[in-house]
């Protein structure tokens, strides 16, 4: 069932916190990270019930432009196996795997180089590899690919599936 945000702030909040004059659109200035004011103070019978603003700090790992023969090239040309990290900037688990690809590239340095593509800047690629969930890991070796898995994990379950794939 699909509910709109609109539809779900009570009119008393919307007179309460209205939007800026200036916009069109109702909510076009909020990061996918972030509620509308609208959102963050409601009232529950006569309660006020207010949510504080967290702002989170997302570090990328750092990724470069590629097309899709640059990618190729890469995955030829690479002395060690591929593992690639195929993402989205709105996916919550892709954004939970930052930080553990890190630790797995820290770790595996040695092993495997680790690349990141961005499925919605690079359409052509994901579509090459018939990408339908995210996030979804390839890992190519030889410039082809030998193992292929979806959905975020825990770097030690990550590690192994890479070790096991490898051997």
């Amino acid at each position: 069932m699909a509910v709109s945000v609109a539809a779900s702030i009570p009119r008393t909040v919307d007179r309460a916190f209205p939007s800026p004059p200036s916009q069109n659109s109702k909510l076009p200035h909020l990061s996918s990270l972030q509620f509308p004011p609208q959102l963050r103070a409601f009232r529950i019978r006569s309660h006020c019930v207010k949510s504080k603003l967290r702002h989170r700090t997302l570090t990328l790992v750092a990724s470069k432009d590629h097309t899709s023969s640059s990618f190729d090239e890469l995955l030829e040309n690479s002395d060690k196996p591929v593992l690639v990290d195929f993402y989205a900037t709105w996916c919550g688990p892709c954004q939970f795997m930052v930080p553990i690809l890190e630790q797995v590239s820290e770790s595996m340095i040695n092993e495997i180089q680790i690349v990141k593509i961005d499925t919605e800047k690079y359409p052509a690629i994901a579509d090459k590899y018939k990408i339908e969930a995210l996030p979804t890991f390839i890992l190519f070796k030889d410039g082809k690919p030998h193992d292929r898995f979806e959905g975020a994990m825990g770097k030690d379950k990550l590690v192994q599936r890479i070790e096991t794939s490898l051997q």
